[in-house]
């Protein structure tokens, strides 16, 4: 019989599973962003063929940065997720698909790892160790307080 972990271990190993997508992630978009410029890569997903570059590379900055910060607090993780995953998918098809498996070769190796490890946070949650899991706590407690029945 398979077990997963539980408890606090997987709380934890599901917050370094995010942190760790968001450090990434804020890299690349720290990147685009900062070391090329937002032209310069608009420039780049010209010549990877993308259509509207300057439109793409725009879109692409704001959801690696979003996702990421959403990412660290454990907030939205399915729509957070899901942005992600679209810019990674447009990865592969335009950049890196065609250069075969491996990251030395410009291929879709950690592309392919990002869009997983997203995937299988979407899949299980942020944990208990996240914003996510602090607000639905609240909702509950407020649940509570409204269904308590009225003194007499």
């Amino acid at each position: 019989m398979s077990r997963s972990l539980s408890g606090p271990f997987r709380d934890v190993a599901l917050l370094v599973a995010r942190v760790a997508i968001a450090v990434i992630m804020v890299a690349h978009a720290w990147q685009k962003l900062f070391t090329m410029g937002v032209s310069d890569t608009a420039v780049v997903f010209h010549r990877f063929g993308i259509p509207l570059a300057i439109v793409a590379a725009s879109f692409t900055i704001v959801v690696e940065f979003v996702a990421s910060a959403l990412f660290v607090v454990g907030w939205q993780m399915p729509v957070a997720g899901s942005f992600l995953v679209f810019v990674m998918v447009g990865a592969i098809v335009f950049v890196h698909g065609s250069k075969g498996i491996f990251v030395a070769d410009g291929g879709w190796e950690l592309v392919g790892v990002i869009i997983a490890a997203t995937l299988g946070l979407m899949a299980t949650g942020p944990g208990r160790i996240s914003l996510d899991h602090v607000l639905a706590l609240r909702r509950a407690r407020d649940a509570a307080v409204i269904r308590r029945p009225i003194p007499a």
